[in-house]
Parts: structure tokens; sequence; C-alpha cells
């Protein structure tokens, strides 16, 4: 670089470039000054750490391995002084895990040795979007209104999704069938670089099998019967946004092996063609079931765990915060009236009380049809513990911390005096009958999968 391109740069620089090679400071410092960003660079732990005290920057881009410390010792250094101040790291190529423990500490993202300008490009303008004030707070702000509840563990939730919508870590959102994965998914979309960019949700369990990489990647015209036509997939749909796999359990394994290709390589291939074709997407994911269990049982990959949980959420069940029912409820019927045209109906006392009582074993899509049904079955503007169905139902005999769906089977037994299948049966056909017999749903509000409530009619003749 010529001496008076560094005498015409501005005094105020945007970013600053920790690296201990001359020749990479040089060119991250070239390529950054053609986006129209002026750098500072420095070549160690200590020289970064004056500059940082000193300026203020809108990105740090820093190398793993410096002479006086590392890189993972600057990312923490930054989370303590400028908590705001998203940083990047530069990791050799198959040091994925060394720069998922700078993710974990709170690095922004991450780009490896050698650097590839247009992915260097990408991870630039994402970082710089979170300093664009308005966009993101009226993402949040519409979010936000989403996320109902004032109770200690909503609370906690509520402040990890907005520290992780910072950066760029695949998350993995754990909770049971009905806690609202998705929309804490949309909340860090919204909060985060990508907020302009799309959301596309996927349920992998919903997808069949065969048409599955299709789905994902594309295919091109001709690639087998019925491709009339050139398609993008669900990758390349979410360009610039985050793609939100939903149920990723359900995935086989064949397709384990090509998303994980895809997530690595930032890259994927559509049916039919012969180069793969950069994507830009932020993946999050989530699943019911126990992804360690999975892995252990050979039915999930190892490598793919690792790669997708990088940080993992928990979304705490309904029956570990009650407290939040009155709330979730009147947000709820407020929707409701909005769509039917009338004034919200309201909860009598009594009703709110069998709520807070009962176990929702379909935690809060288990609620919003409780509330739905409620609301054709009552015949004023207040609704009673009858219109509800609760009173009375092995759901409300639930202990917390029961299984996976809220229930102690042995308290359940002893209370209902039956066996256990028994209480299952009939817990099984009442979530039926709140569905009208759709199975799917059913299969949703109870936690379990198509496949494990086709299994159980099938046990007992009912299917």
């Amino acid at each position: 670089m010529t001496q008076v391109d560094r005498r015409n740069r501005p005094r105020a620089a945007d970013v600053l470039v920790v690296d201990d090679e001359d020749d990479i400071r040089e060119l991250l410092e070239l390529s950054l000054m053609r986006m129209g960003l002026a750098c500072d660079t420095a070549g160690s732990v200590g020289a970064a750490r004056a500059l940082l005290a000193e300026r203020s920057y809108r990105l740090c881009l820093t190398d793993m391995r410096l002479p006086d410390g590392d890189g993972l010792e600057l990312v923490e250094y930054i989370q303590t002084l400028r908590p705001g101040l998203p940083v990047a790291v530069i990791t050799a190529f198959g040091s994925i895990e060394t720069a998922i423990r700078a993710l974990k500490l709170g690095a922004f993202d991450f780009v490896t040795k050698p650097v590839e300008l247009k992915a260097l490009r990408e991870l630039v303008q994402h970082a710089l979007k979170l300093h664009a004030v308005e966009p993101v707070e009226h993402g949040a702000a519409s979010a936000e209104r989403s996320l109902i509840g004032h109770s200690a563990a909503f609370v906690q939730l509520r402040a990890q999704a907005g520290k992780l919508a910072r950066n760029q870590a695949p998350v993995f959102i754990h909770g049971e069938s009905g806690t609202g994965k998705e929309v804490i998914a949309r909340y860090i979309h919204a909060l985060g670089a990508r907020a302009a960019g799309p959301f596309v949700p996927v349920n992998c369990g919903a997808i069949s099998p065969e048409l599955m990489e299709s789905e994902f990647f594309g295919h091109r015209k001709g690639s087998f019967t019925g491709a009339t036509a050139d398609k993008s997939g669900l990758f390349q749909a979410a360009g610039g946004g985050t793609l939100f796999l939903d149920e990723i359990g359900e995935l086989p394994l064949a397709m384990q092996v090509k998303l994980l290709r895809a997530i690595q390589e930032r890259a994927v291939r559509p049916v039919g063609a012969h180069a793969e074709e950069p994507v830009d997407v932020r993946i999050l994911s989530a699943s019911h079931q126990d992804l360690g269990r999975l892995v252990a049982e050979g039915r999930f990959r190892q490598d793919l765990f690792f790669r997708i949980n990088v940080i993992t959420l928990r979304v705490p069940p309904l029956r570990e915060r009650r407290e939040d029912i009155p709330d979730l409820a009147a947000y709820i019927l407020a929707r409701l009236a909005v769509r039917e045209g009338g004034a919200p109906r309201r909860l009598s006392a009594a009703a709110l009380e069998a709520l807070q009582a009962y176990a929702f074993p379909g935690n809060v899509r288990e609620l919003e049809n409780l509330l739905e049904r409620a609301c054709a079955l009552c015949e004023g503007e207040e609704i009673g513990a009858g219109d509800l169905g609760v009173e009375g139902d092995c759901g409300a005999l639930a202990a917390p911390g029961g299984g996976e769906n809220g229930a102690s089977p042995a308290a359940e037994a002893e209370v209902a005096g039956e066996g256990r299948d028994e209480v299952e049966r009939l817990r099984i056909i009442r979530a039926l009958e709140q569905t009208r017999w759709n199975r799917s749903a059913a299969a949703r509000n109870l936690g379990m999968t198509l496949r494990q409530l086709r299994y159980r009619l099938q046990k007992w003749g009912m299917d």
C-alpha cells in the first residue's frame, strides 16, 4: 500500500485488524478499504489492547495465534471492555474447535485461513449491521410482543436469546413440543444483524426423505422426473438471513451428512448441478428430542451434533413458569378476538385457577387450543372453568419434573388407580378429541412424533 493511500485514510477507523503477519494485515486492510472502511492494525494482543483503550471501532478482526497471547484472550477482553463491539476470529483451516470456543466466549463469527474475500465481505457486512440501531430495534419490538412472560426462567431465556442475537454462532434450541421454540428463533433473528434478511422455518420431520435434498439445496431442470425447471432450495431462500431447522432430530442419516457439509463449506450443490453454490445463512435448529441420546443410539451424527450445538438454549415448559399463564392467556384471547372480530373474552377466577393447576403436557400450544375451544363453547363473555375441560383431567395430576411431557407415570398411576398404559391412553384420546382426531396435531400437543402416536394406537387396536 502506498504512502499516499495511508495518508488519505480517515482519522476515525472502522475496523481493528489484529494479526502478527504483515502480509495478512495488509491484505485485510486493503480489502476493507475497498469496502470504504478505514482500519487500524496491531500485531499483538498488547498493541490491540492499547488501541482499544484509546479508540472506538465498529468491528475487530483478530488472528487466533499471536506472539503474546491468542485471539480467545482478546475476545474475552473485548467482551469486558467493549461488550457491544463485534469481534470475529481468523483461524487456520482445521481448527474449527478453537473457533467454536471463541463463539461460546462471545465472538461474532469466524473465517478460516486462507481468507476468502467473499466470505470476509459477508462477515463484515453482517457485523456492521449490528450498528444499524433503528432497524434492529424495530425488529426486536415486533418480536418482543410474542415473548410473553415475566417468570424468572423466561426472563433469563429472553436475555440469553438477546445476547446470542449479536453473533453468528449456531444455536440449538431444546424444549418440549409446544414451548415456543420457533418464537425464540424468530426473536434471535429479529435482534441480529440478519434482521433485514429472510427467516425461513422448516420442519425437518414434514419433508419426504426422497425430496429432502431437492427441498434443501434446490435442483436443476431435468435432474429427475418432474424437474421441469430450475428450483432454488431452502438454503438459497434463506440467503442473507436465517434458516431455522425445526425437529432436526428427524433428519435421516444420509441427509445429515449433506447438511453437515453445507454448514461447514457454506455452500450447497443443487441436485443435478456440477458445482457447489455459496450460501450465506445463519443456522438455528431445534428439537424436543435429546440429541445426545440420539447420538449414543447411532441415530444422529456426532460431528453434526457438535456443529449445530455450539450454544444450547433450553426453553422451559409451561409447568415451570405457571406465573406466566395469566399473561399468556390474555394475549391469546386478545388475538382470538381480533380474528373473530369481537371483544376479548375474559377468564373467571375459577378458570384461571384451573389453568394454573393444569400440567399442560402440550405447553403453550395446548393452552392456545384450550382457549380457542373454550371461546367456541362459552355462552357469555366470561370463560368458566367448565368451558376449559381440564377439571379432573389426568394431565392436571402430573407432577413437575416428571417425564418428557411433564407427567410422572408413577404418580399418575397412583392417583388414577390404573396402570401406566391406561393413563397414557386416556391422555392420547383427549388430545385426539381436542384436535378433532388430527393425528399430526395431537402428536405435537403430546410431545411425541407421529410415528410414536401411531405405534400406541396400533398397540391399543385404535388405528
